[in-house]
Formats: C-alpha cells, sequence, structure tokens
C-alpha cells in the first residue's frame, strides 16, 4: 500500500515541473542583473578612472604608488615613472603602478 501512495505521488509532481521553462531562468537572470548593477558596472568605471589618471600624469605630480611609496614625478615615459621620494634618491616604477595622485602635504592645525 505504501508503494502505491509513493508511486501517485512521485508523478504528479513530474508533471508540474514540465511547465515552468522559462520561469526557472528569471531567477539566474535578476541576479545577473543585479551583480551588474552592484559589481561590474562600478568596477569597470574605476578602472576606466583609473586608465584616465595614469594618461594624464606629468612632472611634478605627487603621486603613491601600489607598494606604498610617496613620491614626486621627476621624469615620466611611455611605461615607466621616475619618483623622487627624498631629496637626490629617485626610483624608477612602471607607470601602471601608481595608485593615485597623493594628497598635498597641508600644516597640521593648532589645537587649543
Amino acid at each position: 500500500m505504501y508503494n502505491f501512495a509513493y508511486a501517485m505521488g512521485a508523478g504528479g509532481g513530474g508533471s508540474q515541473a514540465g511547465g515552468g521553462g522559462f520561469g526557472a531562468f528569471v531567477p539566474l537572470i535578476l541576479m545577473f542583473v543585479i551583480f551588474y548593477f552592484l559589481l561590474i558596472r562600478p568596477q569597470q568605471k574605476k578602472q576606466k578612472q583609473h586608465r584616465e589618471m595614469i594618461a594624464n600624469l606629468k612632472k611634478g605630480d605627487r603621486v603613491i604608488t601600489s607598494g606604498g611609496l610617496y613620491g614626486r614625478i621627476t621624469g615620466i615615459t611611455d611605461a615607466v615613472v621616475t619618483l623622487e621620494i627624498c631629496e637626490k634618491v629617485r626610483v624608477k616604477v612602471a607607470r601602471a603602478n601608481i595608485a593615485g595622485l597623493a594628497q598635498t602635504e597641508t600644516a597640521p592645525a593648532k589645537s587649543t
């Protein structure tokens, strides 16, 4: 008797699952759209800004490298940037390793 009830239950569930072909893909499509707007698009925008910043570097700019070195650009070529990190101390860094422009140093505020 148990086998008969089990067999009837399995047959009924199989006919219901066959009707929702496109409905099964709707959650996947929604997940892709959410990932695109929350992860992919902002990352592409950030990469574009970084490429523009790298292209607009010039002598005298204060920058920070991806390794954490702060310096002033004293020489620049297509692939290499020469940074002066201290007086008469210069290092060559790959242009792609420039993380961003450094904030200019300001005098500390007096505390009263």
